[in-house]
């Protein structure tokens, strides 16, 4: 009985910690105008792994498709907070979003940290 309960667990775990190869995500990313949906963009597809990015201006939803096996979504958000735009809690360098367009500069809100 003790065997078969360790080999549950064992094999319960490992299938836990599969990753999905084409995982789907929508972010909410802080920007204005299709100069920004193109950085957003083109700043997710930088990252190895990503499969399809798509930014919405009207809505600022990002939807993602990833393999987990070789990214996860933290390092999207790191990714396009490193051109300028705030990502749920993850916040883009001041003097990155102080060097976009005028266009560009979005509300901030001083929660993000």
């Amino acid at each position: 009985m003790m065997m078969m309960f360790c080999l549950f667990f064992v094999f319960g775990n490992l299938q836990a910690q599969t990753k999905n190869k084409n995982a789907r995500y929508t972010l909410e990313v802080n920007g204005n105008c299709e100069t920004c949906k193109k950085r957003i963009e083109k700043a997710a597809y930088s990252v190895s792994g990503v499969k399809m990015a798509d930014w919405d201006v009207a809505t600022h939803q990002l939807s993602l498709i990833i393999n987990e096996e070789k990214t996860s979504v933290f390092e999207v958000k790191k990714a396009i907070a490193e051109v300028g735009h705030d990502v749920d809690e993850v916040r883009a360098e001041d003097s990155v979003y102080e060097n976009l367009h005028s266009c560009c500069k979005y509300e901030r809100s001083s929660a993000k940290r």
